[in-house]
């Protein structure tokens, strides 16, 4: 169900758990039958090592995806695989990286399969460090069938595609929805808005007729992929494997912050993290609307140990557009990627457990609680949550925003989370407003995105 505990999502905690890396749970499972062969030819398109097809494979998962390595052990009892526990790049810390260029300087060591919560380590994961061969595993030279890589929600795979190629298959989709409590708007008589001036409006109004009641939250790392991004705000332009465009300055990304400092300003979009016990405190019952990602469903709405809201009281309003755009877009925090090491001595092995972790009802039907990305399993996981009852209103609107995620943001090498929490957010909290900010949050970027070896437009 929707209702599972999202919240424990490592993506939203400290780089601190990265330490988690060295604590492993193994899950052997019964040996299977193989041979040893040697492919260094590279049918797929990548150099291969002396393959052991019987070998036990290591696959690197945060919290919320060691259900996923459960669920194909229990599917595929034959092949065998060691689980880690590590962080999953969690907040842009960039542990995954890190530990790939510590093998990559070793030689040996490198995972099998890894999953990352962040959606632009294709970016580094497909090309060369240090003399060694990517990291990635190259997928649609034959490693994943062509039929099944065809099957991914259109536009899903772009932050996995490199230079025409893909190097990783997403988890799930993260595409941010409005998502809204009928029983209050009812109760209160308010209508759903249905454009972002709308819902500035209706912040103000409730600040002064129903203070203490918020409209969404301004204080995660991922604040400008729900509000920028949506607004089409240039700041994230990658038009090159290492050329970004950077544009703070354009009405695109004014509209957005000026109206998130009158509604920061007025106490309705407060700048308070979600996965907070203050959130929690304070705002249990008093969350009338909050735009955000497909999965705020269960790690905060249907969630026990956060807001807990009361199943049929709530809805989901597509997102938003700005007057005069003739339609809306969306903005995508997270949805998770799984790779596959080129380095790994059992492709066969890994290959099966990533195709199984992304496609099958098993996983991503059954026990997998964000919207998946792979097109046929998304289709059950709508009419399975609907048939639970818990919505006041039909899952449509997420299943449409899944294809109106804004292509002017890209997948660099860095983390505009990282960025946004480091630049924004501090300063923020200090008093600044954030349309002041906006030429130091684009200096930032250029910085960083420069460190990274990225021409700055």
């Amino acid at each position: 169900m929707v209702g599972i505990n999202r919240a424990i999502q490592l993506r939203r905690r400290s780089a601190a758990a990265v330490a988690g890396v060295f604590a492993a749970t193994a899950l052997l499972a019964l040996a299977g039958c193989g041979s040893s062969t040697s492919s260094a030819s590279g049918s797929y398109g990548f150099p291969e090592a002396k393959q052991e097809t019987s070998s036990t494979i290591t696959v690197w998962v945060d919290a919320d995806r060691q259900a996923a390595a459960k669920a194909f052990q229990k599917a595929n009892p034959d092949t065998k695989i060691q689980v880690v526990a590590y962080d999953g790049s969690a907040n842009g810390s960039n542990s995954f990286r890190t530990k790939m260029q510590l093998f990559d300087r070793a030689g040996s060591g490198w995972p099998d399969v890894v999953f990352s919560t962040q959606n632009n380590d294709a970016a580094w994961a497909s090309q060369k460090s240090g003399g060694k061969e990517a990291f990635a595993g190259m997928l649609d030279k034959g490693l994943v069938p062509g039929d099944t890589l065809a099957k991914f929600t259109a536009g899903s795979l772009n932050p996995c595609t490199v230079d025409g190629h893909v190097y990783c298959l997403r988890n799930d989709l993260a595409q941010a929805v409005l998502w809204y409590n009928k029983k209050l708007l009812d109760q209160f008589g308010y209508a759903v808005p249905t454009t972002w001036e709308e819902y500035q409006a209706l912040g103000e109004k409730v600040a002064k007729q129903h203070p203490g009641y918020i409209i969404g939250t301004a204080g995660d790392a991922w604040t400008p992929e729900v509000f920028f991004w949506a607004s089409k705000c240039q700041a994230n332009g990658v038009t090159g494997p290492k050329a970004v465009t950077v544009k703070t300055d354009t009405n695109e990304c004014k509209r957005a912050a000026s109206m998130l400092d009158t509604l920061r300003g007025n106490g309705t979009v407060p700048v308070v993290s979600v996965f907070t016990p203050e959130f929690v405190k304070k705002y249990s019952g008093k969350v009338l609307m909050m735009p955000g990602p497909a999965w705020y469903a269960g790690a905060i709405f249907n969630n026990p140990q956060s807001l807990n809201v009361p199943a049929g009281q709530l809805g989901i309003a597509a997102p938003l557009p700005w007057k005069g755009e003739d339609k809306p877009v969306t903005g995508n925090v997270g949805g998770g990627t799984w790779f596959i090491s080129s380095h790994s001595k059992n492709l066969a092995a890994a290959a099966k457990f990533v195709e199984f972790v992304t496609t099958a009802d098993d996983y991503q039907v059954n026990v997998a609680p964000g919207y998946p990305a792979y097109a046929p399993a998304a289709e059950k996981w709508v009419a399975k949550q609907e048939s639970s009852k818990y919505f006041a209103t039909s899952l449509e609107p997420v299943v449409t925003a899944a294809s109106q995620i804004w292509d002017g943001w890209g997948y660099g090498t860095f983390s505009q989370e990282a960025i946004w929490a480091k630049t924004v957010t501090t300063a923020v909290t200090g008093g600044k407003s954030i349309v002041e900010l906006l030429p130091t949050w684009q200096q930032a970027i250029e910085n960083q995105a420069k460190v990274n070896g990225y021409t700055v437009n």
